[in-house]
Protein backbone atom coordinates (compact mmCIF):
# COMPACT_ATOMS: atom_id res chain seq x y z
CA UNK A 1 0.00 0.00 0.00
CA UNK A 2 1.59 3.25 -0.96
CA UNK A 3 1.12 6.44 1.29
CA UNK A 4 1.87 9.92 1.65
CA UNK A 5 2.96 12.90 4.20
CA UNK A 6 1.15 16.00 4.37
CA UNK A 7 1.72 18.77 6.82
CA UNK A 8 -1.48 19.87 8.55
CA UNK A 9 -3.05 21.70 11.27
CA UNK A 10 -5.47 20.41 13.57
CA UNK A 11 -7.88 22.43 15.44
CA UNK A 12 -9.35 20.72 18.79
CA UNK A 13 -11.62 23.26 20.58
CA UNK A 14 -9.04 26.21 21.01
CA UNK A 15 -5.92 24.36 20.54
CA UNK A 16 -3.86 24.51 17.81
CA UNK A 17 -1.12 21.94 16.53
CA UNK A 18 0.65 21.49 13.87
CA UNK A 19 2.38 18.11 12.23
CA UNK A 20 3.36 16.31 9.09
CA UNK A 21 0.89 13.35 9.12
CA UNK A 22 0.75 9.88 7.04
CA UNK A 23 -1.88 9.35 4.73
CA UNK A 24 -2.32 5.80 4.24
CA UNK A 25 -5.41 5.32 1.94
CA UNK A 26 -7.62 8.05 -0.05
CA UNK A 27 -11.21 7.43 -0.73
CA UNK A 28 -13.71 9.45 -3.07
CA UNK A 29 -17.59 8.75 -1.80
CA UNK A 30 -20.31 9.32 -4.39
CA UNK A 31 -23.40 9.44 -4.78
CA UNK A 32 -24.13 10.60 -1.20
CA UNK A 33 -26.93 12.73 -1.51
CA UNK A 34 -29.72 12.35 1.64
CA UNK A 35 -32.53 12.59 -0.21
CA UNK A 36 -32.73 9.64 -2.85
CA UNK A 37 -34.97 11.04 -5.34
CA UNK A 38 -32.63 13.57 -6.07
CA UNK A 39 -30.09 11.34 -6.36
CA UNK A 40 -31.65 8.94 -8.82
CA UNK A 41 -32.88 12.54 -11.26
CA UNK A 42 -29.07 13.34 -11.24
CA UNK A 43 -27.78 9.73 -12.40
CA UNK A 44 -30.08 9.98 -15.47
CA UNK A 45 -28.94 13.37 -15.89
CA UNK A 46 -25.56 12.42 -16.29
CA UNK A 47 -26.78 9.09 -18.15
CA UNK A 48 -28.22 11.31 -21.27
CA UNK A 49 -24.40 12.66 -20.81
CA UNK A 50 -22.83 9.51 -21.20
CA UNK A 51 -21.68 9.20 -17.96
CA UNK A 52 -22.74 5.55 -16.41
CA UNK A 53 -24.97 4.44 -13.79
CA UNK A 54 -22.66 4.00 -10.51
CA UNK A 55 -22.93 0.50 -9.01
CA UNK A 56 -23.93 1.28 -5.80
CA UNK A 57 -25.13 4.33 -4.09
CA UNK A 58 -23.35 5.41 -2.17
CA UNK A 59 -20.27 4.36 -4.24
CA UNK A 60 -16.88 4.72 -2.62
CA UNK A 61 -13.78 5.05 -5.60
CA UNK A 62 -10.40 4.23 -4.05
CA UNK A 63 -7.82 6.79 -5.52
CA UNK A 64 -4.27 7.14 -4.65
CA UNK A 65 -2.65 8.71 -1.58
CA UNK A 66 -0.36 10.22 -2.88
CA UNK A 67 -3.13 12.24 -5.03
CA UNK A 68 -4.08 14.06 -1.94
CA UNK A 69 -2.60 17.45 -2.16
CA UNK A 70 -2.09 20.81 0.07
CA UNK A 71 -0.34 22.54 -2.81
CA UNK A 72 -1.93 25.75 -4.95
CA UNK A 73 -1.14 24.11 -7.98
CA UNK A 74 -1.67 21.05 -9.49
CA UNK A 75 -1.25 19.93 -12.69
CA UNK A 76 -4.13 17.74 -14.87
CA UNK A 77 -3.76 16.79 -18.65
CA UNK A 78 -6.16 18.88 -21.26
CA UNK A 79 -8.01 21.53 -20.25
CA UNK A 80 -11.30 19.42 -19.50
CA UNK A 81 -10.96 19.04 -15.55
CA UNK A 82 -12.62 20.93 -12.75
CA UNK A 83 -13.37 21.25 -9.01
CA UNK A 84 -16.14 20.63 -6.38
CA UNK A 85 -15.71 21.20 -3.06
CA UNK A 86 -16.54 18.61 -0.57
CA UNK A 87 -15.78 18.04 3.33
CA UNK A 88 -13.23 15.68 4.18
CA UNK A 89 -12.84 13.09 7.06
CA UNK A 90 -9.46 12.10 8.75
CA UNK A 91 -9.07 9.48 11.01
CA UNK A 92 -5.92 10.11 12.58
CA UNK A 93 -4.21 9.20 16.21
CA UNK A 94 -7.88 8.22 17.38
CA UNK A 95 -9.72 10.87 16.69
CA UNK A 96 -12.14 11.77 14.11
CA UNK A 97 -11.00 15.22 11.89
CA UNK A 98 -12.78 16.85 9.28
CA UNK A 99 -12.18 19.58 6.32
CA UNK A 100 -12.70 20.66 3.51
CA UNK A 101 -11.08 19.62 0.38
CA UNK A 102 -11.75 19.75 -3.76
CA UNK A 103 -12.78 16.40 -5.78
CA UNK A 104 -10.94 17.64 -8.89
CA UNK A 105 -12.14 15.39 -11.70
CA UNK A 106 -11.06 15.04 -15.21
CA UNK A 107 -14.63 15.85 -17.15
CA UNK A 108 -14.04 14.52 -20.60
CA UNK A 109 -12.82 10.65 -18.99
CA UNK A 110 -15.39 10.79 -16.79
CA UNK A 111 -17.98 9.80 -19.61
CA UNK A 112 -16.46 6.82 -19.98
CA UNK A 113 -14.73 5.46 -16.91
CA UNK A 114 -16.09 7.35 -13.58
CA UNK A 115 -13.06 5.26 -11.40
CA UNK A 116 -10.42 6.72 -14.06
CA UNK A 117 -11.50 10.17 -14.24
CA UNK A 118 -10.94 10.25 -10.39
CA UNK A 119 -7.79 8.76 -10.49
CA UNK A 120 -6.63 10.97 -13.05
CA UNK A 121 -6.45 14.26 -11.08
CA UNK A 122 -5.00 15.65 -7.78
CA UNK A 123 -7.38 16.07 -5.28
CA UNK A 124 -6.47 19.51 -3.40
CA UNK A 125 -7.41 19.74 0.23
CA UNK A 126 -7.37 22.71 3.02
CA UNK A 127 -4.08 22.06 5.33
CA UNK A 128 -6.77 22.96 8.17
CA UNK A 129 -8.74 20.37 9.79
CA UNK A 130 -11.39 20.55 12.68
CA UNK A 131 -11.97 18.03 15.69
CA UNK A 132 -15.35 16.41 14.30
CA UNK A 133 -16.73 15.82 18.26
CA UNK A 134 -16.68 19.75 18.08
CA UNK A 135 -19.00 20.58 15.59
CA UNK A 136 -20.84 17.25 15.87
CA UNK A 137 -23.48 18.60 17.60
CA UNK A 138 -24.24 20.84 14.92
CA UNK A 139 -23.53 19.53 11.89
CA UNK A 140 -26.10 20.70 9.68
CA UNK A 141 -25.44 24.06 10.08
CA UNK A 142 -22.18 23.74 8.18
CA UNK A 143 -21.90 25.42 5.05
CA UNK A 144 -19.85 24.51 2.07
CA UNK A 145 -18.77 26.78 -0.71
CA UNK A 146 -16.81 27.05 -4.18
CA UNK A 147 -15.98 29.89 -6.28
CA UNK A 148 -14.16 29.54 -9.59
CA UNK A 149 -12.68 32.70 -11.23
CA UNK A 150 -12.42 33.24 -15.61
CA UNK A 151 -11.57 35.96 -17.47
CA UNK A 152 -15.03 37.23 -16.43
CA UNK A 153 -14.66 37.38 -12.68
CA UNK A 154 -15.08 35.58 -9.61
CA UNK A 155 -18.32 33.83 -9.59
CA UNK A 156 -19.87 32.01 -6.92
CA UNK A 157 -20.04 27.94 -8.07
CA UNK A 158 -21.75 26.06 -5.27
CA UNK A 159 -23.20 26.59 -2.40
CA UNK A 160 -25.18 25.05 0.46
CA UNK A 161 -25.23 23.26 3.58
CA UNK A 162 -23.70 19.55 4.10
CA UNK A 163 -27.30 18.43 5.20
CA UNK A 164 -27.89 17.72 1.66
CA UNK A 165 -25.17 14.95 2.07
CA UNK A 166 -25.26 11.70 4.17
CA UNK A 167 -23.98 12.81 7.69
CA UNK A 168 -20.25 11.07 8.37
CA UNK A 169 -21.39 8.47 10.75
CA UNK A 170 -23.82 7.25 7.78
CA UNK A 171 -21.14 7.10 5.52
CA UNK A 172 -18.24 5.53 7.26
CA UNK A 173 -20.65 2.90 8.24
CA UNK A 174 -21.74 2.13 4.67
CA UNK A 175 -17.87 1.81 4.20
CA UNK A 176 -16.57 -0.10 6.64
CA UNK A 177 -19.59 -1.83 7.14
CA UNK A 178 -20.20 -0.95 10.25
CA UNK A 179 -16.75 -0.18 11.55
CA UNK A 180 -14.54 2.73 11.89
CA UNK A 181 -12.20 4.47 9.38
CA UNK A 182 -8.81 2.45 9.18
CA UNK A 183 -5.95 4.89 11.05
CA UNK A 184 -4.57 7.82 7.79
CA UNK A 185 -7.44 7.29 6.01
CA UNK A 186 -9.11 10.44 4.24
CA UNK A 187 -12.29 10.13 2.64
CA UNK A 188 -14.22 12.80 0.27
CA UNK A 189 -17.87 12.93 0.99
CA UNK A 190 -19.98 14.13 -1.80
CA UNK A 191 -20.70 17.41 -2.85
CA UNK A 192 -23.08 20.38 -4.08
CA UNK A 193 -25.24 20.84 -7.51
CA UNK A 194 -22.86 23.25 -9.32
CA UNK A 195 -24.57 26.83 -10.34
CA UNK A 196 -24.58 27.37 -14.16
CA UNK A 197 -24.00 23.17 -14.62
CA UNK A 198 -20.57 21.24 -13.87
CA UNK A 199 -17.88 22.28 -15.79
CA UNK A 200 -13.89 22.93 -16.19
CA UNK A 201 -12.34 25.29 -13.89
CA UNK A 202 -8.71 26.72 -13.73
CA UNK A 203 -8.87 28.66 -10.79
CA UNK A 204 -10.80 27.03 -8.03
CA UNK A 205 -11.49 28.05 -4.28
CA UNK A 206 -13.82 26.06 -1.82
CA UNK A 207 -14.42 26.68 2.12
CA UNK A 208 -16.09 24.71 5.11
CA UNK A 209 -18.02 27.49 7.18
CA UNK A 210 -18.64 26.72 10.16
CA UNK A 211 -21.47 29.96 11.19
CA UNK A 212 -22.17 28.65 15.14
CA UNK A 213 -18.11 28.65 16.11
CA UNK A 214 -17.55 31.73 13.69
CA UNK A 215 -14.91 30.35 11.95
CA UNK A 216 -13.95 28.74 8.22
CA UNK A 217 -11.66 26.40 6.43
CA UNK A 218 -10.37 27.57 3.32
CA UNK A 219 -8.31 26.59 0.53
CA UNK A 220 -7.99 28.32 -3.27
CA UNK A 221 -5.82 26.30 -6.45
CA UNK A 222 -5.21 26.89 -10.22
CA UNK A 223 -4.05 24.10 -12.65
CA UNK A 224 -1.35 24.33 -14.89
CA UNK A 225 -3.02 22.35 -18.09
CA UNK A 226 -0.53 20.07 -19.93
CA UNK A 227 -1.01 19.64 -23.83
CA UNK A 228 -2.68 16.70 -25.12
CA UNK A 229 -0.48 15.93 -28.58
CA UNK A 230 -2.04 13.00 -29.19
Amino acid sequence: MSSYKLALTFQAESKVSSQEVLIAQAVVAGWTGRDPNAVEKHIRELEALGVRRPATTPIFYRVAAARVTIDAEIEATGEDSGGEAEFVLLQHEGNLWVGAGSDHTDRKVETYGVTVSKQMCDKPIAPLLWLYADVAPHWDRLMLRSHVTTGEGRTLYQEGSVAAMLDPANLISRYTRGGNLREGTLMFCGTLAARGGVRPTANFEFELEDPVLGRKIAHAYRVNCLPVLG
